[in-house]
């Protein structure tokens, strides 16, 4: 018998875990709006793309289409700001056709301001009103798109967390969804492992491309990345070096082949697993997961260097996001953990059947439980990534 869970089926034939009214592009007016109306969401990022490249500038335009057509957004709020940032690309109205042609509501808000503000709720308040009449109806678990990032990564996360993730995320792709890892610079070392899953030649080329590319970058620079990765948590809580720590962050993509490579934020054409580019940074990756349609993300956190007894969340912007561990002290010590797979090191329990338990977790997620960080009115800001220059 396959998987289902109870999600809110959309007219694209995808199926959302959550079901926002997105504010789009974001900024001061949008986020007056989501003050003001339960229901609605929006990135909250200092950078709009003001001074940034071209390619930059189409990175952020992808962000918001993305956002916009994720499973979990029924409909769409653009602000224009009244031509205050008057470039397509960077005022929202980019998302406007893909979403009709993907038959959500749009509203054009085309003022700024107060004026802005005032018929911005307005018009929030009555698409959110509609959209609490879709009824959560039990969809197959082909529609799960997860995305993860590890961080705070200790000796537990190569051994056990995840290992664990890795084996939920086969689940996944099993069960015919769509999986997405990434972290560029933190695969490096253990690159010739992915690339011997990759399905064909040309996408192990733009693999391998993709790693050459970032250690240019920073040889451009004077840099060697491999002296400012791992980080000094890394290796506080007993990792050496960055092989090491790619050696054991490659297991969160679990062992199904590699069908893609992927942009940041680029919507993945067919279901499977995929590689996203991007950097390191949980405030830059889960952002891009969620525009490339990922309905739940996770943060696999190791924890041994980790000071914080409390986590936040909203990085995923429209897209629960759940933090999971496989360490047993940072379990029992950080609020906010949604699971475990801590017991493979206290009780003996196995990755497999840990990552199944996880599974089982996340179909609940996706029915409508609330991962643990969702109660909290606080959301970190997050950052695309844009690896251009600013003028």
């Amino acid at each position: 018998m396959s998987a289902t869970f109870l999600g809110y089926p959309r007219p694209d034939g995808s199926a959302g875990t959550r079901n926002h009214v997105l504010i789009l592009p974001g900024g001061w007016e949008c986020q007056q709006i989501v003050s003001m109306v339960d229901g609605t969401v929006t990135p909250t990022s200092a950078d709009l793309g003001v001074a940034r490249t071209r390619s930059d500038r189409e990175t952020i335009a992808r962000m918001h289409v993305g956002l916009a057509l994720n499973p979990n957004v029924y409909a769409v709020v653009i602000v224009t700001a009244g031509g205050k940032i008057n470039e397509g690309m960077l005022n929202g109205l980019h998302a406007e056709e893909p979403c009709r042609a993907a038959g959500k509501p749009v509203e054009i808000i085309d003022c700024d301001g107060w004026d802005a503000i005032a018929k911005g709720s307005r018009a929030a308040a009555r698409l959110v009103h509609d959209a609490s009449a879709q009824r959560r109806r039990e969809v197959d678990a082909s529609n799960l798109q997860v995305g993860v990032k590890c961080g705070a990564s200790d000796p537990t996360s190569g051994l056990v967390g995840n290992p664990s993730l890795g084996r939920m995320f086969d689940r996944v792709v099993d069960a015919g969804g769509t999986a997405i890892f990434s972290e560029t610079t933190e695969v490096i070392g253990a690159e010739h492992e992915l690339a011997d899953r990759c399905v064909n030649p040309q996408v192990r080329r733009q693999f391998l491309e993709l790693i050459e590319n970032h250690e240019e970058v920073a040889r451009g620079v004077g840099q060697d990345i491999r002296t400012i990765n791992p980080v000094p948590a890394n290796i506080a809580a007993g990792i050496s070096t960055l092989e090491e720590k790619s050696l054991g962050a490659v297991h969160k993509g679990g062992t199904a082949p590699i069908v893609g490579v992927l942009e940041y934020a680029e919507r993945p054409a067919a279901p499977g697993l995929y590689f996203m580019d991007s950097s390191v940074s949980h405030v830059v990756v889960l952002p891009g997961m969620a525009g490339a349609g990922c309905n739940i993300v996770f943060f696999q956190l190791g924890g041994g260097g980790w000071s914080r007894r409390t986590l936040t969340g909203g990085q995923g912007i429209v897209a629960p996001q759940m933090w999971v561990t496989g360490n047993p002290t940072t379990a029992a010590r950080v609020a906010g953990v949604d699971f475990s797979s801590g017991p493979v090191i206290s009780d003996g329990r196995s990755i497999e059947e840990m990552g199944d338990e996880l599974f089982d977790l996340v179909l609940e997620v996706a029915s409508g439980r609330l991962a643990r960080t969702e109660m909290l009115r606080f959301f970190d800001p997050v950052q695309y990534y844009l690896p251009g220059p600013s003028f």
